[in-house]
């Protein structure tokens, strides 16, 4: 088959070739033509070979490896259950992994996510999610009880600004010894993070001290503090971009060659058996960011955005229509829920939602006013008529049996302190505004929280007039190896791009086909 500028080519015959993934193809050129053929050339004949390029050799077989998997790739954990049990379980049979969104529910909830997903994959591979919440303190704690009791081998944590005593706990209490003195880890952790400076907390054998506390508290050995002193705390690091949710919004590309010089220059000190293995997540929607993020080093990818608007997510279908109309400039950023008071942000869609405007006005009122009752009181109407719908004495009254419940230490200093009072209020509203996105609250559409990058974005543009517009037709696994298969056939592009090989543009581009 030639490839001449001048010559007739079959697109679909050579789009078919540089597809079959398995096959080594072989590029001579003869007469000033060129020819692709899975044939060796003769030994007259000047050719360069494209080498096959099977899915499983993208990114590092370290990865894969240490959890089972066929491919470098997981979704990662979306709140409030939308990385649901039916994501993991379908992810799971395909050979990739998913991480529960557990942020957010009840520790009954997660519970019986562990059962239902243990049930369909007692084998694994799966991950839950163990995220850092400052304004609950004992959560983690909470968590990391029910992971260890259920026999949860890998957490995905997230959202941690330092090391703290659970996340020591559940990697130390996972530790073991062979009888030639090795290490054994039963307890994975995978952090999620995008700050160099606690990637290296991360990188690094737990802090001592902490370890010492854990040994006074019964909750491991002294041979486990011995053993936490020779691994790092987390097995992997995704470096987490520009994402939905939580996110510093930094970009992939110069956050990635800091993340693998930061790994080399502790791994050459620590001589860890296995290094860590540093991941890439934020922006991972096209096949060329998910070959670029391979091509920089990433030993692995992770999805976000995308699997929202997938059939399997635990969001509701209201939702998922919105992101499937999402452009990459339909997202804004709005205070969060869990670190309110400390002036987090997470990245929403604001396409088709009041919700970041809002959210905006309920911290700007917090940073303004000392207490509830300083609010003019025309401020304080808009709020009951247009954000909360309910008087704000209501609002609190709903608010002190909850948190009478789920954390009565934050109550009781509410009580004593107007202006956590006060916070908590408004965190009733950011709250459920993500509770109502998921449940698709009929008379709550203007207030929908619906965590979004901008990789939303650029899928529904990739996908426009393919089977995968419809968000009936995003399947969580289809997505994946779309992204996989067009990042390998991507590669091969470049590849003869580099012999000097120019394809027709129908074929420079990878196209999804089903």
């Amino acid at each position: 088959m030639t490839t001449g500028t001048n010559s007739h080519i079959n697109v679909a015959d050579l789009r078919k070739q540089l597809l079959d993934l398995e096959k080594v193809l072989w590029v001579t050129t003869h007469e000033g033509k060129v020819e692709i053929s899975t044939t060796i050339p003769s030994e007259t004949e000047h050719g360069s070979s494209l080498p096959a390029i099977p899915l499983s050799s993208l990114g590092d077989p370290a990865f894969s490896n240490r959890y089972g998997l066929h491919y470098n790739l997981y979704a990662g954990a979306m709140a409030n259950g939308i990385a649901s049990e039916k994501m993991l379980i379908a992810l799971g049979k395909a050979g990739m992994m998913g991480s529960f969104g557990a942020a957010g529910l009840s520790l009954e909830r997660i519970e019986a996510a562990i059962r239902t997903v243990q049930q369909e994959l007692p084998q694994g591979p799966y991950t839950f999610n163990l995220i850092n919440s400052p304004s609950e303190t004992g959560l983690a704690e909470h968590l990391v009880e029910l992971y260890l009791r259920h026999h949860v081998t890998i957490v995905e944590a997230s959202a941690f600004l330092g090391m703290t005593a659970p996340l020591v706990h559940y990697r130390a209490a996972g530790l073991t010894q062979n009888p030639d003195g090795s290490v054994v880890i039963h307890n994975r952790i995978i952090a999620k993070l995008s700050r160099v400076e606690v990637a290296k907390r991360f990188m690094e054998p737990a802090p001592v001290d902490l370890l010492k506390r854990l040994v006074e508290e019964g909750k491991i050995t002294p041979q486990q503090l011995e053993l936490a002193q020779r691994v790092p705390i987390a097995d992997d690091i995704t470096v987490e971009a520009d994402s939905g949710g939580h996110t510093d919004n930094r970009p992939l590309v110069c956050m990635i060659p800091s993340m693998l010089a930061l790994r080399d220059q502790i791994q050459a000190v620590q001589q860890y058996s296995i290094p860590v293995c540093i991941g890439a997540a934020g922006g991972i929607s096209t096949p060329e960011a998910t070959l670029a993020a391979f091509m920089m080093g990433a030993a692995y990818v992770v999805t976000g955005s995308v699997n929202q608007a997938c059939t399997e997510s635990g969001t509701s279908d209201p939702v998922r229509d919105l992101l499937a109309k999402a452009a990459s400039t339909d997202i804004a950023m709005a205070p969060a829920a869990d670190m309110f008071e400390m002036g987090v942000r997470v990245q929403v869609l604001k396409r088709g939602t009041f919700f970041p405007q809002r959210a905006q006005k309920l911290y700007e009122l917090y940073s303004r006013y000392n207490a509830i009752e300083d609010l003019p009181g025309d401020e304080r109407q808009k709020l009951e008529t247009q954000i909360f719908l309910r008087s704000l004495d209501d609002i609190w009254n709903e608010t002190e049996t909850f948190f009478a419940q789920r954390d009565p230490k934050q109550l009781q200093q509410a009580v004593a302190d107007a202006h956590m009072k006060m916070a908590l209020i408004f965190r009733w509203y950011l709250g459920l505004s993500s509770r109502w996105a998921v449940n698709g609250e009929k008379d709550r559409e203007m207030d929908y929280q619906i965590w979004c990058g901008p990789a939303m974005g650029a899928f529904n543009d990739w996908v426009r007039g393919t089977y995968l517009e419809s968000t009936q037709n995003r399947h969580v696994v289809d997505v994946a190896m779309q992204l996989l298969t067009g990042a390998a056939y991507l590669s091969r592009v470049r590849l003869m791009e580099i012999l000097g090989v120019r394809l027709p543009a129908d074929l420079s581009m990878y196209r999804v086909h089903s």
